[in-house]
């Protein structure tokens, strides 16, 4: 996912980026139906956070209240991507 998101970021600086991605790839064996623990999955989206690709992070399938619970500890410290202004705004005469 992380080339993706990096190209998104590249191409779209004045677009606001969101990232829920599932917890791994699917496994009909687990408890959740995902593999990808709460530790990893926030600290890839904790990564993604760092190097300033995302401004909203979240989890999809197979992603638990504990896995949102990681994730929105991994990244509150983190600066939301900055998104460049395609806006200007002139004061009224």
């Amino acid at each position: 996912m992380r080339p993706y998101i990096q190209e998104l970021a590249r191409v779209a600086p004045d677009t606001f980026i969101s990232c829920y991605p599932n917890a791994g790839l699917p496994n009909p064996m687990s408890d959740t139906g995902f593999d990808e623990t709460p530790e990893v999955t926030s600290r890839l989206l904790r990564e993604f956070a760092e190097e300033g690709l995302v401004n909203i992070v979240g989890g999809c399938c197979g992603t638990t209240p504990e896995d949102i619970q990681a994730i929105a500890r991994a990244v509150a410290p983190v600066p939301s991507r900055a998104v460049a202004s395609r806006f200007f705004y002139r004061e009224p005469a």
